[in-house]
């Protein structure tokens, strides 16, 4: 990227001078593979995508088209009626490539399923078409992601992961699978034990928190097997990332260690933290070593050589050490300190490193991180040699209360998922124009869009959308998106489809307030008498939407995209029937009225909830078999499987030995709400109803204790859950929604936002 040499920024405010907005530090950070090996790579990659029809595509790779540091790609008919794609790395190409599949010859890609009806002759391209990124990045994953979404993978999924990638121009992703295994050598190399470093580590579902020092040891410990089929799956991830012109991001010292690091070093100086979240000190409270002791340098240094030699470099980073757990002093020498130290240890090993770190903490603990103190830990670094992530920036957007960053190169990031939940949501309009607003920011030091997911496999549509600005130079027409990419997922233009996706877009996914996307519905938290209802949009808008969806069904009954959005779109209307049975529920024990606490109650555990159990379990998607399935897959022994089993379901439910951050990472598959969600609805009104019977309040203690018993017995069931979908989805959906949208249609549209009102006027009651 060019440089603006003559041009810098003065921040009077703290007497500062920042270089501008292009930064020649970054300049290195460029596909390491041949034009020509990056081509091969996207030649293939179409091959995999649509066989023998790959055959149409002449496919090249000019890293020249780049000169000043941004992807470009050209598309053009060639005379023997081929399309030519050129693009400025293997990453540009493929997004070439998509975007003619996409545009002209509708076809769709995404998590849920494809659509790739192509057809018989390639359309031509009239005149030639250039398209060049406003910026140098495009980041994708979250530390997150690794445990929520990718935990389980194998080398199939994550090869179709790469080509989901490389097609939707995501050219700097996290590559984090492996590092235990260079830790556990580096450990030992220090003098630790194998015990004490059994020790440390967490299961692998929890791995990302382990990571990032939040916990240790919990649900652990990860096996030999375990670390060598990882460092193996690293190495295929790594090739075919670079091959398509990646440049993969490797983990970093954060300064986090095991307590076996103060037996082989009884002079070292380490600050332990505090408990984070509901975890107690059994498997919280990290160790910290001091910046400025040499052992710090040591083990930082140790573990990237190490890395290094495994895996090769792209000489980019990411080190986190305070995720969501605040330092033990606000000074801002030793934040300044902290930073430089981690620095310090990439540039000792990597003298062209570049820090990549996740701007979460600013978000997350603003009463802690106050300009001050943001300003002195970003600058422990030079500036230019460290990028943030501005994570949260849809919703809170740190860039502008910082000064973008006070010189910082960042990333403008859409986190939009938390936990990898199930669950409609979207902020369309902020994430239409907020990268651009960020580009246009005052002395604006932004240099790349990103999606930072804590899981993904949820809301393909905004991830599609958030994809297609990375390569804009302006905010899109919503309207005209959203229709093309309704044909293109079903492969046909289909008016009611077309409406639902009008209506979700300007309801569902346009939520325009602070509303953060973790789903709290009653449905998937622990039952009680003051549940969190509130929801981002209008219920008549979804059940509309719902409608439409079902008058589609006839038509698109063959799509298996339609058949996803279908469960989706009557899975999120369930949800909010659901949440209006339980208030219905609450008001008639606050009532104290019997006989329609148990017809309420009695329509959600033996109707409602069996039937969304039944539409769940008809798509492979929403099944917890196939989760499951995937756990087990990766154990050589049956004691493996056990655990990666307990693991799997701890995840979704627990979330720690003593539901320690509970249903934070909840999902809605077919055998989890009829074994998990049920059973826990089925015990809350035999309470009530116990308590209406007896005239005795309910006790808390009695309660959180019989539950808790029900949601750890559902982790130890030893169930097998099936893996393969059953029954007829279209049939399944019709007769649900023959049965309960007239209920919606009674008493006119607005029943059930009355029944969401009617609880705002409801004294909270117990629990």
């Amino acid at each position: 990227m060019k440089i603006l040499v003559a041009i810098c920024i003065l921040h009077a405010s703290f007497g500062v001078v920042y270089p501008a907005q292009t930064f020649q530090t970054l300049s290195h950070l460029k596909p390491q593979k041949s034009d020509a090996v990056q081509a091969q790579a996207v030649t293939d990659l179409l091959k995999r995508l649509i066989g023998d029809r790959a055959n149409g595509f002449v496919v090249k790779v000019n890293s020249h088209l780049a000169a000043d540091g941004l992807d470009t790609y050209q598309l053009s008919s060639l005379p023997s009626g081929q399309i030519s794609v050129v693009g400025s790395s293997g990453v540009a190409a493929a997004t070439g490539c998509y975007n003619y599949l996409k545009y002209y010859c509708g076809c769709h890609i995404s998590w849920s399923g494809v659509q790739l009806n192509l057809p018989p002759v390639l359309p031509p391209i009239s005149s030639p078409v250039t398209v060049k990124t406003p910026n140098r990045f495009r980041y994708y994953q979250n530390v997150c992601t690794s445990s929520y979404s990718f935990v389980w993978w194998n080398w199939t999924r994550w090869e179709k992961e790469i080509d989901w990638m490389a097609l939707n121009g995501i050219n700097m992703p996290l590559a984090f699978t492996g590092q235990e295994a260079i830790w556990q050598r580096v450990y030992l190399t220090l003098g630790l034990t194998q015990s004490e470093i059994d020790d440390f580590f967490t299961g692998p579902a929890f791995l990302a928190w382990g990571r990032m020092g939040n916990i240790h040891t919990w649900a652990g410990p990860l096996s030999s097997s375990w670390m060598s089929n990882q460092l193996s799956l690293q190495h295929k991830i790594l090739d075919r990332m670079r091959s398509l012109g990646m440049i993969a991001v490797l983990p970093a010292f954060a300064g986090h260690v095991p307590q076996g690091i103060v037996r082989v070093f009884p002079k070292v100086n380490y600050t332990k933290l505090g408990a984070w979240s509901r975890f107690n000190c059994t498997y919280s409270c990290s160790y910290v070593l001091d910046p400025e002791d040499p052992v710090f340098q040591n083990v930082g240094g140790l573990f990237l050589k190490e890395m290094i030699q495994e895996f090769g470099t792209d000489h980019i980073y990411n080190a986190d050490t305070f995720n969501e757990m605040n330092p033990t002093s606000s000074d801002p020498a030793y934040l300044s300190a902290i930073s430089s130290a981690i620095f310090k240890s990439m540039t000792n090993v990597d003298p062209d490193a570049i820090w990549l770190m996740q701007g979460w903490l600013f978000a997350n603990c603003p009463s802690f991180w106050k300009p001050t103190q943001i300003r002195a830990l970003l600058h422990g670094a030079p500036i230019g040699r460290l990028i943030v992530l501005d994570l949260y920036a849809e919703t809170l957007p740190v860039y502008q209360n910082t000064e973008s960053f006070y010189g910082q190169p960042f990333i403008w990031c859409m986190l939009h998922n938390f936990g990898g939940n199930h669950g409609l949501f979207g902020k369309v309009e902020s994430v239409n124009k907020g990268p651009f607003d960020a580009m246009s920011f005052k002395n604006s030091t932004m240099v790349g869009t990103g999606l930072a997911p804590e899981g993904i496999e949820q809301n393909d549509m905004l991830y599609e959308l958030m994809n297609d600005i990375g390569w804009s130079s302006k905010p899109l027409d919503l309207t005209q998106w959203i229709t093309s990419y309704a044909d293109r997922r079903y492969g046909q233009q289909n008016a009611n489809a077309r409406e639902a996706w009008q209506i979700l877009l300007k309801s569902v996914y346009n939520c325009t307030r602070y509303f953060v996307d973790q789903n709290h519905s009653p449905l998937v938290r622990r039952p009680c008498l003051n549940m969190n209802t509130d929801i981002c949009y209008k219920e008549n808008d979804l059940f509309e939407a719902w409608r439409l969806m079902h008058e589609a069904s006839s038509s698109l009954a063959n799509s298996e995209t339609f058949l996803y959005d279908l469960v989706d779109v009557t899975r999120e209307a369930m949800q909010q029937l659901v949440t209006a049975y339980y208030i219905e529920i609450k008001y008639a024990y606050e009532h104290n009225i019997l006989g329609m606490l148990m017809s309420a109650g009695g329509v959600l555990v033996y109707d409602l909830l069996p039937e969304l159990d039944a539409l769940l379990s008809s798509q492979p998607q929403f099944l917890l078999g196939r989760w499951l399935e995937a756990a087990n897959s990766m154990a050589s022994t049956k004691e493996e499987a056990v655990l990666y089993n307990m693991n799997a379901l701890n995840q979704l439910t627990l979330w720690g030995p003593d539901a320690d951050i509970l249903d934070y990472a909840n999902k809605q598959y077919g055998g989890l709400i009829e074994d998990y969600y049920k059973e826990r609805w089925t015990l809350f009104l035999w309470f009530l109803i116990e308590s209406l019977n007896t005239g005795i309040p309910i006790s808390d203690l009695k309660y959180n204790e019989a539950v808790f018993m029900v949601e750890k017995e559902f982790i130890y069931n030893k169930k097998i859950y099936s893996s393969s979908p059953k029954g007829d989805t279209i049939e399944i959906a019709n007769n649900i929604f023959l049965k309960y949208f007239p209920h919606f249609m009674k008493a006119g549209h607005g029943r059930w936002s009355k029944k969401m009102k009617l609880l705002k006027n409801i004294k909270l009651g117990f629990f």
